[in-house]
């Protein structure tokens, strides 16, 4: 069901998230200046950007299946990545034929088929390799509200909740894959953003978009089920006397070598 083509309507649903986990991601790394990096599922750039950023690397291959959110990744990223970013089509489990430093992923282990068969490819092209994954299940506060609310509201699809689809996305779960891919030195951390929405709008209309799980089903729905998931949601959510929606989002990385 996930849809992975506009760029403009992913960003305010969690890209602009992703690169507030990037930033501390990246520095958790502290790899040095002029190494050649992979992003892997670079998607919108957010983990490319700080890369590019913070990492000053000598050269940056993203990767990701989707053409449309690797030509908005180019177009925004074009004058920080000239000579230095490529940008290709292709997916986690079939990487190309060179070698890297530093090979990370950036909230795309949960939406490849055969991790394993991925990581082991990682570990063959890279030095270092790491990814980090979104804590569906409690710490992602903005989807969890949204799913728990929609089990209620439409419990024929409870399975599509995120918690539930993806159970390996917490510590000790990461930590077992990637030592069973082959790795050594395997160490994970949780990365804790605040995810502070303006008002109900500014987090209800990115599930409107159509781009990923969530807002991909909501499009599915009739008019009458969207409004009591929106109007459930609403009564559900932590909305202050100001009309903000403070939450946080929690993200688990785990590194190898």
């Amino acid at each position: 069901m996930e849809r992975w083509s506009s760029g403009e309507q992913y960003e305010p649903y969690v890209g602009r998230w992703s690169r507030l986990v990037a930033a501390e991601f990246v520095n958790w790394l502290d790899q040095p200046a002029g190494l050649r990096w992979l992003d892997v599922g670079c998607g919108t750039g957010a983990l490319s950007s700080t890369i590019l950023a913070a990492a000053t690397p000598s050269g940056l291959l993203a990767l990701d299946p989707s053409a449309d959110f690797l030509g908005y990744a180019r177009s925004k990223l074009a004058e920080r990545a000239d000579g230095v970013a490529r940008f290709v089509v292709g997916n986690a489990e079939e990487l190309v034929d060179e070698s890297f430093d530093v090979v990370v992923s950036g909230l795309v282990l949960n939406f490849v088929p055969d991790r394993d068969r991925a990581l082991r490819r990682m570990r063959e092209v890279g030095g270092v390799v790491a990814a980090y994954v979104w804590d569906y299940a409690d710490g992602m506060q903005l989807m969890k509200y949204f799913w728990d609310v929609a089990a209620e509201v439409d419990p024929e699809h409870r399975h599509l909740h995120e918690g539930d689809r993806f159970p390996f996305c917490r510590p000790d779960a990461l930590e077992e894959m990637f030592a069973a891919a082959g790795f050594d030195g395997v160490t994970s951390r949780e990365i804790v953003v605040p995810t502070v929405f303006r008002d109900f709008d500014d987090y209800w209309s990115p599930f409107l978009g159509g781009q990923g799980a969530a807002p991909a089903y909501v499009s599915t729905l009739t008019d009458e089920v969207r409004a009591r998931l929106r109007d459930a949601v609403r009564e559900r959510l932590p909305i202050e006397a100001d009309g903000t929606i403070p939450l946080t989002a929690r993200a688990w990385a785990v590194r190898g070598n």
